[in-house]
């Protein structure tokens, strides 16, 4: 199997999604996003997606011309247009807003409408700890889930992320879809023909399944049942209401190359702790519950695997399948 530096690696999706359509800066953060999310081991969310970018690209699903640009501001809140562009410079743009806004304010809120899937939600976040500032991210994403006591597909999986500073040492780094498991995996059974575990997903007619293929055609089932569907309709609520954003109902799947435009969207809530209790307090509470947690052994603290998994990437390369490799030559030109 194929191992690229992560230099290369997003190098070649770069490239790939330069000659796709994207413009230098869509290309350059949409590949250092992806690259960055297979050097952590979140394959899923990596240079896997440069084929289904680059088709979206192509079929004007998204606007490779696009520059994201801030159209509405008041205080610590802001609101950035995507453009109907790929997500990452967009969201870059609100991260970095919604921290300067925190310096001034305490507290800031901006959010991205019009935009694409934004990847894995935490990668988002790592300005905003090396600022030493608190964020949580989150994001809607086309249908895939019933509401609570619901039968069809009206909420995305709607990811949240969390991410909180320590004195020394990496971040603690919270990120969680909230369905029960990942569409993906529901797809990769039905293409093998495979059964699905009971619990995982409802048909059409809202009754639990094991079939895969009708799971497809019906929807997933949220983690933690009514509790967990209720707080992905918080996130798109957030996400879309206060944004303008399509909600996910009204945005065809990501995971498809023809369809509209998603025209989703993302927010970013990012506060600064020397407006509340201080920095100094807030970085001995953090210590002094990570001491707690770390009585039991065994107890892994969030977003740590993924940090030694990167730090193994940057020194020992990135495997990346032979059926993609190729895949991504292609796309690139060669």
């Amino acid at each position: 199997m194929p191992r690229l530096q992560p230099a290369a690696l997003r190098d070649l999706a770069e490239r790939a999604l330069r000659r796709a359509g994207a413009n230098a800066a869509m290309a350059a953060a949409t590949a250092q996003a992806l690259t960055e999310a297979d050097a952590q081991g979140l394959g899923s969310h990596g240079v896997a997606r440069v084929p289904q970018y680059a088709a979206h690209l192509r079929n004007r699903r998204a606007v490779g011309d696009a520059v994201p640009g801030v159209i509405r501001s008041r205080g610590g809140a802001a609101l950035v247009d995507a453009g109907g562009g790929l997500a990452f410079p967009a969201c870059a743009l609100a991260v970095a807003e919604a921290i300067r806004r925190a310096r001034e304010f305490g507290v800031s809120f901006v959010g991205v409408t019009n935009s694409h899937h934004f990847g894995v939600a935490a990668y988002h976040l790592t300005p905003v700890a090396a600022a030493a500032m608190v964020g949580l991210a989150l994001g809607n994403s086309p249908a895939a889930m019933a509401v609570a006591g619901g039968k069809h597909p009206v909420l995305g999986t709607n990811p949240i992320a969390a991410v909180f500073p320590r004195r020394n040492g990496t971040p603690l780094t919270i990120d969680l879809s909230l369905s029960q498991v990942a569409r993906g995996k529901v797809m990769i059974a039905a293409k093998e023909g495979r059964p699905i575990p009971e619990g995982w997903a409802l048909d059409a007619d809202g009754r639990p399944t094991t079939d895969a293929k009708a799971a497809l055609a019906g929807s997933m089932l949220a983690v933690g049942g009514d509790k967990g569907a209720t707080l992905a309709l918080v996130v798109e609520l957030l996400a879309c209401a206060l944004t303008g954003a399509a909600m996910g109902f009204e945005a065809d799947s990501f995971l498809v190359d023809e369809g509209n435009r998603p025209g989703v969207g993302q927010a970013f809530l990012v506060v600064d702790p020397a407006a509340l209790a201080g920095t100094a307090i807030y970085l001995e509470r953090i210590e002094a519950l990570i001491a707690e947690m770390q009585k039991d052994a065994g107890v892994r603290l969030p977003g740590y695997r993924r940090n030694a998994l990167a730090q193994r990437a940057a020194r020992d390369g990135i495997e990346v399948a032979p059926a993609l490799h190729q895949q991504l030559l292609e796309l690139a030109g060669g």
